[in-house]
């Protein structure tokens, strides 16, 4: 009896293996079968999400509207956004008159609340003074965040920047000094003051600021074709602005600088003016 139960047992296990296989196969078929010929993504498309394309190098590609580069390889990159719930993806080959597109469903996500307290109120709530230096310091990322140079550096993978805890993850609402504010954008790691911060891939120094109100000692690292990140609250900076780095350089150290409750990094990843989830790509 007990070795009937046994057999049974396992051939119940193997048919809900087969059904799930079967399942992924016929999901992975359908998401095949939505892209335009001579198009394949490395990564599934869901909030947050960096993804890699492959195409022919001389394939003209657009996303959501936007022309994006191919380089000599035929790879092509583009970010969701935290909220995308569906993208619009065309394809151009050299040998066709025209473009086809196709409209693909984003996979949505879940997002934590975080509360943060001790937080200097006036970086909460701002007086004008502060608010226009807000202001003047968030110009000089979001011009960096334009740069759309032919590097293809964001495909040689990331890494992590720093050891340290997970302290804050992407897309959660933030109820800062008790007071909602806008979604955490970015993946904090908690870490002593003085913990080395290492380039998590290739890139070029697009800026270095030694003291923003809010994000304090603030560097800006470039990929390649719309692809940034950026560190913040860091003790100190190791680089200047135009150094290019490979992925492992030193690039400072955490700190706790801007409006900070302790000593973390603050590890931000961008397509362009998309923010996207650091989690996704460094896991």
């Amino acid at each position: 009896m007990i070795h009937t139960r046994r057999h049974t047992g396992i051939a119940q296990v193997r048919a809900c293996v087969y059904l799930i296989g079967l399942l992924l196969l016929v999901a992975n078929s359908v998401f095949a079968a939505e892209l335009p010929a001579g198009v394949t993504l490395s990564q599934s498309l869901r909030q947050g999400q960096l993804v890699i394309g492959q195409t022919t190098p001389d394939a003209r590609i657009s996303v959501d509207r936007r022309n994006v580069r191919v380089d000599a390889q035929g790879r092509f990159v583009f970010g969701l956004g935290r909220d995308q719930t569906r993208l619009s993806l065309c394809v151009r080959l050299a040998n066709e008159a025209k473009a086809r597109c196709a409209g693909l469903p984003v996979s949505t996500r879940k997002y934590d609340i975080e509360r943060v307290s001790g937080l200097p109120q006036q970086t909460v709530t701002p007086d004008p003074a502060a608010q226009a230096r807000i202001q003047r310091e968030a110009a000089l990322i979001t011009a960096a965040r334009l740069h759309d140079d032919a590097r293809s550096d964001f495909a040689a993978g990331f890494v992590r920047p720093a050891s340290g805890r997970i302290s804050g993850v992407y897309g959660s609402q933030r109820i800062l000094n008790g007071e909602a504010k806008s979604p955490h954008m970015g993946l904090d790691i908690a870490a002593p003051s003085g913990t080395l911060i290492r380039a998590p891939a290739p890139g070029v120094v697009s800026l270095v600021h030694a003291d923003m109100l809010l994000t304090g000692q603030t560097v800006m690292l470039d990929h390649g074709h719309g692809v940034s990140s950026v560190y913040i609250h860091m003790s100190r900076t190791d680089v200047r602005a135009g150094q290019v780095l490979a992925q492992g350089d030193p690039i400072g150290a955490i700190g706790m600088t801007g409006r900070a409750s302790g000593p973390h990094l603050h590890w931000g990843l961008n397509w362009f003016a998309v923010k996207l989830d650091p989690a996704l790509v460094a896991p």
